[in-house]
């Protein structure tokens, strides 16, 4: 009763600041009793849309009045227009993460096919960002290796350059791609700007669909080539469009004819969550299809309004992702906030969208499509989750935590020689990896080989960010030693609520008939226990553990070994006259290695911030005379 006439003085307290916010649009942040923001909104009114949460309680959903139990403060950011709003909010969820907001994770793992157009020789390669740097962005595509046979074969069936633009910058002759004849080598100019074009507009017809167009082009290549008796370039165009023809032949066609590019949108979900689903067909042909699982959103409550949170989901998808001609939605919305989404995409696109409910044929066959598709994704997903679900309760009750682990933080330590020391921190969110919540370490207070001062210098430097979720579950990398480390560090903390364990490997003979061969078997040290716990290997739970000590150790080595890699460049340009800090650090930052650097031209270097051509010559003479010595 207390809890209730509370929580009924703050709402008050809330109408009375409400009041005097403008009926302008903008976003609102609602925050926590700890100043965290826990929801995002955009609003036409502002004073109008905050206010209706503080009013007609019995009128919400029970997710909506438990958000509003929640709040403690109100903020606000104001937008010259609606448009302006929607585009502020997308940006703010994407970097303060909300509890109550729809969140899309970090999409890096769909790649695209980028073709760098505007440079004079473009070349093809994967990116997994799409970007607004003159290039021209095709996708998104299943996977990696998708993108790559795509890429070669196109390099393959038109002789496009795949060399990096360092390398190709520095040739003098032509290398082997071109003498096994799958290279017109532009580098060494054996083929002309206008010829080079031909053959990059041959691969983006086919990357744009424009199949009928693509193949009669090369048919009248070919027969020109044949007529000037011009028989071995006749023949590779042949080859060409044989090709074509057959890998035309495996892509999956929805309609012949559509020159418009569509993404459609689907949904599937109940009391768990709900994966949400885009197809995405270019010219009438499947390119790629994407998931997202929303557990924050149950599809099959009635109390749930689906176009709020499929409006959000648009919202943050498109503000990365590449935008089409028209995007088919699973519901009909109405006509002002179609209109209002189709002024959002036409904002970040400059053309217009089309957003529509479809009710023609072929639209309503790609929706039972994705609908299809986000019901099996679904399955998968869940059966997967409840895997997971089940080795997280086996290590909660092996471990005895005071609750479900559904974040659990693994630390590890590397050190090179006595030199840069660094550690890693990996989290893992029900079970799976989180990786935009990765954080890499390098140590500043320790000398010299100290894992134990390393460890305590890391956990005191993350358990001071509060502005992260707290882990159910701390694992160092590590035995006893570095176990009881970790615990000190949370007793100096006042954070002794948040277990630790240890894990370390054993090794012992005789687990094979052959005694010589070694075992190595992953033990768990828990605080105030003596003897180390021990998993099933085949269990989930011991996948989990292992899983996240891999994962903390590879990260851990990859960064050790980037630090390395620049130490090294950087200890090279130390000998090389009239390089000061500043100009170290634009080529550490510009060359990716030594390697690139050598193989730079005088130009590119010169024409970085404070070079000039002498310089640049007087540092890639120093560089070639020590990579001669080594």
């Amino acid at each position: 009763m207390a809890r209730t006439s509370k929580i009924q003085k703050k709402v008050e307290d809330l109408k009375v600041l409400v009041k005097e916010f403008p009926k302008t649009p903008g976003v609102y942040l609602m925050k926590n009793d700890q100043d965290k923001i826990i929801y995002i909104g955009k609003a036409k009114s502002l004073r109008a849309r905050v206010g209706s949460y503080l009013t007609d309680s019995k009128g919400h959903s029970t997710k909506t009045q438990f958000l509003i139990s929640q709040i403690e403060k109100i903020e606000y950011l104001l937008a010259k227009t609606e448009v302006e709003a929607f585009l502020l909010e997308a940006s703010l969820i994407k970097k303060h993460r909300p509890k109550y907001n729809v969140r899309l994770k970090d999409d890096k793992a769909y790649p695209y096919i980028k073709l760098s157009i505007q440079h004079k020789f473009p070349r093809l390669f994967l990116s997994r960002r799409v970007k607004k740097d003159g290039a021209l962005y095709f996708g998104p595509y299943t996977s990696g290796y998708a993108v790559h046979e795509t890429i070669r074969f196109l390099n393959r069936t038109f002789q496009i350059r795949d060399c990096k633009d360092s390398y190709f910058k520095n040739r003098t002759r032509p290398c082997l791609t071109h003498q096994i004849g799958r290279c017109t080598a532009p580098c060494v100019e054996l083929v002309s700007g206008e010829e080079y074009a031909k053959d990059i507009n041959s691969a983006l017809e086919f990357l744009r669909g424009q199949n009928a167009k693509l193949l009669s082009d090369l048919e009248k290549r070919m027969k020109k080539a044949a007529k000037a008796e011009r028989f071995e370039v006749a023949a590779k165009i042949r080859d060409s469009l044989y090709s074509v023809e057959r890998i035309l032949e495996k892509q999956p066609v929805i309609r012949d004819g559509l020159d418009t590019d569509q993404d459609s949108v689907g949904f599937y979900g109940d009391e768990r969550g709900t994966m949400v689903a885009t197809l995405h067909v270019r010219r009438g042909r499947i390119v790629g299809r994407r998931s997202h699982f929303l557990p924050q959103v149950d599809s099959s409550n009635k109390e749930e309004d689906v176009r709020e949170w499929l409006i959000s989901f648009l919202n943050q998808y498109y503000e990365d992702n590449i935008i089409p001609d028209e995007v088919l939605l699973p519901v009909e919305m109405g006509k002002d906030i179609r209109d209002l989404m189709c002024d959002v995409l036409k904002e970040r696109c400059g053309r217009e969208v089309g957003v529509r409910f479809p009710t023609d044929e072929d639209g309503t066959h790609l929706l039972q499509e994705v609908d299809r598709f986000a019901h099996d994704v679904f399955k998968d997903y869940v059966s997967k989750s409840e895997k997971k679900a089940k080795g997280l309760r086996e290590i909660e009750k092996r471990f005895r935590l005071p609750e479900f682990p559904k974040r659990i933080e693994c630390f590890d330590i590397s050190t090179f020689q006595g030199k840069e020391t660094v550690a890693s921190q990996v989290v893992f969110e029900d079970g799976i990896p989180h990786r935009d919540q990765y954080r890499r370490y390098k140590i500043k207070t320790v000398e010299g080989v100290n894992d134990f001062a390393s460890m305590k210098e890391v956990l005191e430097r993350r358990l001071k960010h509060t502005e992260y979720d707290d882990p159910q579950l701390i694992v160092v990398d590590g035995g006893k030693g570095q176990l009881s480390i970790a615990v000190e560090v949370l007793k100096e903390l006042g954070r002794v609520e948040i277990p630790v364990v240890g894990l370390a490997k054993s090794r012992s003979k005789g687990a094979f008939s052959d005694s010589s061969i070694e075992a190595t078997e992953e033990r768990f040290f828990l605080p105030g226990r003596q003897n180390p716990l021990i998993f099933k290997t085949n269990s989930e739970a011991f996948q989990i553990l292992v899983g996240l000590r891999d994962e903390a150790h590879r990260f851990a080595i990859t960064y050790h070994r980037k630090l390395r890699e620049g130490t090294s460049l950087e200890s090279e340009l130390d000998y090389i006259v009239g390089l000061g800090d500043k100009r170290k650090k634009a080529l550490l930052k510009h060359f990716e290695s030594v390697e690139h650097l050598r193989h730079a031209s005088a130009e590119e270097i010169a024409d970085l911030r404070g070079f000039n051509r002498v310089l640049a010559e007087r540092v890639l003479v120093q560089l070639n005379e020590t990579g001669e010595d080594s």
